[in-house]
């Protein structure tokens, strides 16, 4: 009868198994692919209750075409972010196949970098389109509305930014030899 030698694993060991530049494509995808996510949700938001805004008010279309141009800089952030992720890789050394824990440190920090700039990024354009949404309907009750929910949206837009100088901060370390 043969006996087999089993091993304990652990959490750890399955996520040190994995490839450290899957971790940082994965970050790279989240840190685009929410962003884009969450300009569509504000940018949806923003453009029903516009629309519907419009048809009371015809003078508010192009005044309020400003949230939906906060909701895209929301895409754009991810976008960037990505590029900065990305030069992060290494066109690749030659080296042998052994990887060093710096390589997983480089793996891990580009990961939380993209979900964090993701997730941000999600967040703010939801929070964007919401108050884009009140501004389209308040400016067509009231136009001195306008600038004073304006101001509150701007200051909505600036999750992202500072998801991105979080995400920047977080990934400083971590690039691939």
């Amino acid at each position: 009868m043969m006996m087999m030698l089993q091993q304990a694993m652990s959490w750890g060991d399955v996520l040190m198994g994995i490839d450290p530049h899957s971790y940082a494509a994965l970050g790279v995808a989240f840190a685009i692919g929410l962003s884009v996510v969450g300009a569509a949700w504000g940018i949806g938001l923003t453009g029903a209750s516009l629309v519907g805004a419009a048809v009371k008010a015809p003078r508010i279309r192009s005044k309020n075409l400003i949230s939906i141009i906060f909701c895209e800089a929301v895409a754009i952030y991810g976008v960037i972010m990505a590029i900065i992720l990305l030069n992060k890789f290494n066109s690749g050394s030659g080296k042998s196949a052994t990887v060093t824990y710096q390589d997983h440190f480089a793996g891990f920090a580009i990961f939380a970098s993209g979900l964090t700039v993701g997730l941000s990024n999600l967040a703010c354009g939801i929070c964007v389109g919401i108050t884009g949404s009140g501004c389209a309907l308040a400016d067509a009750q009231e136009s001195s509305m306008f600038v004073k929910i304006l101001i509150v949206e701007i200051f909505g837009s600036a999750l992202g930014l500072f998801g991105v100088i979080v995400g920047i901060i977080q990934s400083a370390d971590g690039s691939f030899q």
